[in-house]
């Protein structure tokens, strides 16, 4: 009997090896299926709001992470030369003036100017060399979406780009951090005739018409709209200044800044 088992054995063919099993995609948090959420239309605007650490070579990231309770808002930028921009920062939580020397020693910082200063915080025009993003959004013909906020060398960068240029920002935001997560995707409803705003922008606004900030007389005063939102009042006040800016170019979108119709 053992020795027609054995023979039997020595005819069977040899079990083939197993595969080595395919190592799994990681899914990233970066790149979602917009196919998937929206369907085929190419064309629709998408808006994202993705949390991205700062990279160490920029300013703004090992400041934040230096000092992670202060709240930092890029308000605008300018070219000032190739390679070069110029923009008011607004740093809220310190005693006035108590970063000028701070901020001037990072490497990507050409020169810090204090413009006001104020028991919350203070006002800085910042001279600064272009991080890696404003060329990106410059590629693909974008507008930067400001004011930005950044806290704790994080930023919730929100994007509005229709979906071939909305995979790319993704993706860029995944090479500058493995570990960008994406907060929230949305496609806006087809109004035209309303300004492309920010996800924090419409909550603003919404708690802003909700609290009476818009209503005759007004139910609600900048002071108090304010300390509901846990905010400083001059952050508020720059916040609403650009949302008001929005809208009435919306309505009017043929009118110069100084109040007379372009020709």
């Amino acid at each position: 009997m053992d020795r027609r088992r054995a023979a039997r054995a020595r005819r069977r063919p040899p079990r083939a090896a197993a595969p080595p099993a395919r190592p799994r995609r990681r899914a990233t948090a970066a790149a979602p299926d917009l196919r998937a959420a929206f369907g085929e239309a190419a064309d629709r605007l998408v808006l994202a709001r993705v949390r991205v650490r700062i990279p160490d070579s920029l300013w703004t990231g090992r400041f934040g992470r230096r000092h992670p309770r202060v709240r930092l808002q890029v308000l605008n930028r300018s070219e000032l030369a190739p390679g070069v921009s110029v923009g008011d920062h607004w740093i809220d939580g310190a005693t006035p003036g108590g970063w000028q020397k701070e901020i001037e020693s990072y490497p990507d910082v050409l020169h810090v100017e204090l413009l006001s200063e104020m028991a919350d915080g203070c006002l800085y025009r910042i001279t600064f060399r272009n991080p890696a993003v404003i060329e990106k959004y410059r590629e693909l013909q974008l507008p930067l979406p400001l004011p930005l906020w950044l806290q704790g060398g994080f930023v919730d960068w929100e994007i509005a780009a229709r979906p071939p240029a909305l995979r790319e920002l993704l993706r860029f935001a995944h090479r500058v951090d493995p570990r960008a997560r994406v907060l929230s995707l949305r496609r806006p409803p087809l109004r035209a005739h309303l300004p492309s705003l920010s996800e924090a922008q419409h909550e603003l606004l919404a708690k802003a018409m909700r609290w009476g900030y818009f209503a005759v007389p007004r139910g609600c005063t900048l002071t108090e709209l304010a300390r509901r939102l846990g905010r400083s009042k001059s952050t508020v006040s720059e916040s609403m200044a650009v949302l008001e800016k929005k809208l009435i170019e919306s309505a009017i979108p043929n009118a110069s800044p100084f109040g007379a119709p372009r020709s």
